[in-house]
């Protein structure tokens, strides 16, 4: 059974960094595309970052260059590090892994607020 632990959500201040995690079990980690979406609240789930199983990243264009995805396979691991935060960056923050069918983790909170 495939499982996606995200973790790292939380509070920021504008301007300030957060940095995701999903942990995944349950199946080869480095066989598979994972990303992150984000939904806020009364807006549909929004694309945010891809990486391929060879660390080929996609990023939606309104993060680039300012957050980063990126994997260590040894780990079983993805990341978003987020930073120059903004108050529309809030939203949760789902993983998931292109398995078939795909799975998603349960979500983290972010909020940016002063």
């Amino acid at each position: 059974q495939v499982q996606l632990v995200e973790s790292g959500g939380g509070l920021a201040q504008p301007g300030g960094s957060l940095k995701l995690s999903c942990l995944t079990s349950g199946t080869i980690f480095s066989n598979f595309a994972m990303g992150w979406y984000r939904q806020s609240p009364g807006k549909q789930r929004e694309f945010v970052a891809l990486i391929s199983p060879s660390g080929i990243t996609t990023l939606a264009d309104s993060v680039k260059g300012q957050f980063i995805i990126y994997r260590d396979n040894t780990k079983a691991t993805m990341y978003l590090q987020m930073n120059n935060l903004k108050p529309e960056d809030t939203a949760v923050y789902f993983c998931y892994i292109h398995t078939v069918p795909i799975q998603w983790g349960q979500g983290t909170q972010v909020t940016v607020s002063s």
